[in-house]
């Protein structure tokens, strides 16, 4: 370990960036706060479009676009929009190429999107290498924020390429992955099942002074059926081959990690969170001493959503597909539940719709618009996205009380 555990309990508070002089309190307001919609809009887009819809339909109001995330996939969208200064640094990629990437800074406080890395869309021509993908650019990422002087960090996980355990996360901070002749291992999680030894003696020692969050929503144990590879490794192109594999090598990873800082290794492959983007949480959670939280917590919290909703009549929220998965602390369940909180009633727009009605109201939306209700086509609806929002907008104005 690098630093004394954390209790969640201590967890750091972000502080918001400045809000937009947009967020002035007016006579009548609503709060746009989406996620992206996948594969056509990124959240701010999709808040522009709303706003342009509702502008059009209701031109005395105030409309503050606040685009969110849940600590995946957009969650550097979310930051530079609420005003982090975004650095763009060159990292190794999950397979090794060099890619430019950004973070997110903002005084002491800098936001990691793996994704941007070691996500599955940094492969080169979009092949899937499940068993040599590493998260040696996302260590590097939180390298360049503490060269930035940062010492609060929000590791936000999701779509990452690799199954390692983290074991690459650890190597792009300093520490050495050895195998039984001393030398350095090949990258990625199948490498792992020759891992002899773990020197952590080069680990940047600035990660003593730092806290980090690991914002993630998955609760699944690095380890076994519920696993990261047995779960995520067919996500990542693994066959049944490979799962078995990466599943040796993260075990073995447990094990040789175990030989160098003690039975801490082995009861944080067991947590919550250990198993997300690969394992990355487990070496975050086991060496890093990260606090895990649920990512949109993190994400409302760091763009200040509760201080924009004072005053408000009406929220909208929304991302790509509002189904089952949504209701386990998706982005706009999170927004729905903080609006509730400010007694704000919450709209939300979408891609497509598969929540019953009852479903709805227990998620806190008082309506629902897809924009498959337009466009039942869905690669129409998809290319057309931005017109379609706008135009759903418009029918938000019919939402708000008199």
């Amino acid at each position: 370990m690098v630093a004394a555990a954390h209790d969640p309990a201590d967890a750091v508070a972000y502080v918001p960036a400045p809000a937009p002089a947009a967020t002035a309190r007016g006579p009548r307001r609503v709060v746009v706060a989406p996620d992206k919609f996948r594969g056509s809009l990124s959240a701010p887009e999709v808040a522009r479009h709303v706003g342009i819809g509702l502008r059009r339909a209701l031109p005395a109001h105030e409309v503050v676009e606040v685009p969110v995330a849940d600590g995946g996939e957009g969650t550097l969208d979310a930051a530079f929009a609420a005003g982090y200064s975004p650095y763009q640094v060159e990292v190794s990629g999950p397979t090794g190429e060099p890619v430019r990437a950004m973070i997110g800074v903002h005084g002491v406080q800098a936001v990691v999107e793996l994704a941007a890395a070691s996500g599955l869309d940094m492969l080169p021509g979009g092949t899937l290498r499940a068993r040599d993908s590493s998260s040696e650019g996302t260590g590097q990422l939180l390298r360049y924020a503490l060269d930035a002087g940062c010492t609060q960090i929000v590791l936000g996980v999701g779509g990452s390429a690799c199954t390692d355990g983290g074991a690459g996360l650890l190597r792009g901070l300093g520490a050495r992955l050895l195998d039984d002749r001393g030398e350095e291992l090949a990258p990625g999680g199948a490498a792992l099942r020759a891992l002899a030894r773990i020197d952590l003696s080069g680990l940047d020692a600035r990660l003593g002074a730092a806290t980090i969050v690991l914002a993630s929503d998955v609760d699944n144990a690095l380890l076994g059926a519920a696993g990261a590879a047995a779960v995520f490794g067919p996500q990542k192109g693994a066959t049944p081959e490979d799962v078995l594999v990466l599943e040796a090598g993260l075990a073995r990873f447990v094990s040789v990690l175990a030989a160098e800082i003690g039975p801490r290794a082995v009861e944080q492959s067991l947590a919550a969170g250990a198993g997300a983007a690969g394992g990355t949480g487990y070496a975050a959670l086991a060496v890093l001493d990260a606090v895990r939280r649920p990512g949109v917590e993190v994400v409302l919290e760091f763009v200040g959503l509760a201080g924009r909703l004072d005053g408000a009549e009406l929220v909208v929220t929304g991302e790509g597909s509002l189904d089952a998965q949504s209701l386990l602390g998706k982005t706009p369940v999170g927004v729905a539940g903080l609006a509730a909180a400010h007694g704000v009633p919450v709209v939300a727009v979408c891609g497509r719709n598969e929540l019953s009605p009852a479903e709805q109201r227990r998620a806190g939306f008082l309506r629902v618009l897809a924009l498959t209700d337009l466009e039942p086509d869905p690669a129409r609806s998809m290319s057309q996205a931005a017109t379609l929002v706008e135009q759903l907008a418009v029918q938000l104005a019919l939402c708000l009380p008199a």
